[in-house]
């Protein structure tokens, strides 16, 4: 064979101490096979990613119509896929592989059985991070529709295993008189001790929820635009801040984004949980407050605001709907007093309207040096936005990305060099998490307790469905290569029709009872919240 060829012949022995992946076929890596430089096509798409030491499986599939056999070798783990190139990688077997590759890369060699006899394409490179990702993750199944709250429902993922649970099922067919939605969930520092979800339509309601208990209330008032949405627990306090919303959805006939949802009119709620008392943080007419957050210390509220000038919102609201693209969310943060409860004065922390870009969905870190956000061309329901993607403010002294040299430099495009000069005078900087984000939708987003995980709902894959993906992120500020939460079947997220709607982790399991929550959903009646001047 001619030296410049791109296919070698390689022999292997194997190694006695490889052990079997027990859930795929037992098989043993191929003696004879030709090495190739083509790269290997797998679904999901789990290349050159970092994962977590305690994730489930990441089980794939091969996409090789021309192979009848696959083999995989991770380390000392041997799997012999199906005819149709999935794997089912043992538990057991996958925790003891990360355990030894803690902190170091892993490669991931595929043989694939041609006609022509095995080939051994160019191997995937995993890295095993040192820290763990929380053990659950919670989110909404919902389907694409606009009318029907049907099939709809809260759900638990033990991210080390494939145990799913339902938290909380709406009707399974629709049902005119108990139809009700489901959303909102959040969770007080993460932990499912405190927790809560909204109900809306029949059986409307905000559920709070105390361990093994749960009980429903309403927040109601001549004052109040509507019940509280978008919720944040204060991480120590029982305290929750919601923004209340007039909501509208609007469908375009001649655009690629064929549904708008738009905020005609929102304020800023505090509700106090052992006192059932509600009261404003902020009321105004002049401009749209939603999406609050607590920094982890409890001591500032951040929240986006959209100016909204007279003109634009008469009695009929359609100011608003014709004007849809110049609606740009800047995000502002107040200052907080734990004892007097009292806000101080807003604080412009992003200014998105001056690039006509537009933000949603304030996090901030668990060590308080980072603000996440989406950020979209206008708007603020960034799930139906193809421009939203993950960006990043540094609430400390910022990581220098001009410094990094390569890629990473040529990637600061002049949005970018715009932002961050909008910045220059608070030396702060933001940037986009340009390994994590893709050409579709990345939007609602949460981070891990450590810190160290983001987990968002994209649409990348399709276009049209929105699935739960994990990007780590480093020391140094920035995310990496995002992938798609692993599934047994690697094609279960193809054939769920359905999209992952507000991913949110927790250290432990949702401890209620599905039959509780039933029945405090169907057979209660909401206490109604006092307001307080």
């Amino acid at each position: 064979m001619h030296k410049s060829s791109i296919i070698r012949y390689t022999f292997i022995i194997l190694s006695a101490l490889s052990l079997a992946c027990c859930n795929s076929r037992p098989t043993t890596v191929p003696t004879t096979f030709a090495e190739s430089n083509d790269s290997v096509v797998i679904y999901p798409d789990y290349r050159d990613i970092t994962i977590p030491p305690n994730i489930a499986p990441l089980n794939f599939m091969v996409v090789d119509e021309s192979a009848s056999e696959f083999v995989v070798k991770m380390g000392d783990l041997v799997c012999g896929a199906t005819a149709d190139g999935k794997l089912d990688i043992d538990t057991t077997a996958w925790r003891s592989l990360l355990t030894q590759y803690t902190g170091k890369d892993l490669e991931v060699h595929i043989y694939a059985h041609r006609p022509s006899g095995w080939i051994h394409p160019q191997p995937l490179r995993w890295h095993v991070a040192e820290e763990p990702i929380d053990s659950f993750l919670s989110y909404r199944l919902i389907e694409p529709g606009y009318e029907l709250y049907r099939q709809l429902g809260l759900y638990q993922r033990n991210l080390t295993n494939f145990t799913e649970n339902v938290i909380y099922e709406n009707n399974r067919e629709y049902d005119e008189e108990n139809n009700h939605c489901v959303n909102c969930h959040n969770y007080q520092n993460y932990s499912t001790d405190h927790m809560l979800f909204h109900v809306r339509a029949s059986h409307g309601g905000t559920i709070i929820i105390d361990g093994n208990e749960a009980h429903k209330i309403a927040i109601k008032h001549d004052s109040i635009i509507s019940a509280g949405v978008y919720p944040s627990w204060h991480p120590t306090q029982p305290l929750i801040a919601f923004s209340t919303n007039f909501t509208g959805q609007v469908f375009h006939m001649f655009h690629p984004e064929k549904i708008e949802v738009l905020d005609m009119s929102s304020d800023l709620l505090l509700y106090d949980v052992e006192h059932n008392s509600v009261r404003h943080i902020v009321r105004s007419s002049d401009a749209l407050e939603t999406f609050p957050c607590w920094s982890p210390d409890g001591r500032r509220l951040y929240y986006c605001s959209a100016r909204c000038q007279q003109s634009m919102a008469d009695s009929t609201n359609i100011n608003i709907v014709m004007r849809y693209d110049s609606l740009y969310y800047d995000i502002y943060s107040m200052s907080f007093d734990p004892v007097t409860r009292e806000f101080g004065e807003p604080r412009l922390e992003v200014n998105a309207s001056a690039m006509h870009k537009s933000t949603s969905v304030p996090r901030i870190s668990p060590d308080g040096r980072y603000l996440l956000f989406a950020l979209g061309n206008y708007g603020q329901f960034h799930i139906w936005h193809k421009s939203a993607d993950l960006w990043v403010k540094s609430l400390s002294p910022t990581p220098d990305l001009s410094q990094q040299g390569g890629e990473k430099a040529d990637a600061l495009s002049a949005n970018e060099k715009e932002a961050q000069s909008l910045h220059a005078e608070t030396d702060k900087a933001l940037y986009p998490l340009t390994e994590a984000n893709s050409p579709e939708a990345d939007s609602y987003h949460t981070w891990s307790s450590n810190g160290r995980w983001i987990v968002f709902a994209s649409r990348r894959e399709d276009a049209a469905y929105s699935r739960a993906f994990i990007a780590y992120f480093d020391r140094e500020g920035h995310a990496h290569r995002a992938f798609m939460l692993p599934q047994r079947d690697p094609e279960h997220n193809i054939r769920l029709l359905k999209s992952y709607n507000v991913p949110e982790l927790t250290r432990n399991a949702v401890k209620i009872s599905t039959s509780s929550l039933n029945h405090t959903v169907y057979h209660t009646d909401a206490e109604m919240a006092k307001y307080e001047e």
